[in-house]
């Protein structure tokens, strides 16, 4: 699916929707390392942006948003409309991430 046809609008300029396919949805459940969260820890002390946890966020978003573009494609989509993230602590220091929206067919104006 191309990128650039997954969007946290409810439409995509030069398309219309032919059919909605229902909502699809990424999940991936993390946690920090021990040495992650010492380095993070350390980070901590001189301020300024904590690239451990930016680098371990980033990565978590990735898979998850990947997850939901794979069950959008195993759906027969050609987009995802109205696209978000969702994250919870399930427990101290495990975070849940979900990347969702809306599986469409889009056909080209």
């Amino acid at each position: 699916m191309d990128h650039a046809l997954v969007t946290t609008a409810f439409t995509i300029d030069g398309y219309r929707i032919v059919r909605n396919l229902g909502l699809v949805r990424g999940i991936t459940v993390r946690s920090r390392s021990i040495i992650g969260t010492f380095g993070a820890g350390i980070q901590t002390i001189f301020g300024g942006n904590i690239s451990l946890l930016q680098e371990l966020c980033e990565r978590t978003r990735q898979d998850a948003f990947m997850i939901m573009l794979q069950h959008a494609e195993a759906m027969g989509a050609t987009a995802v409309i109205g696209m978000r993230y969702d994250a919870n602590e399930v427990m101290s220091g495990v975070t849940e991430v979900l990347a969702y929206g809306t599986a469409v067919v889009l056909e080209k104006l």
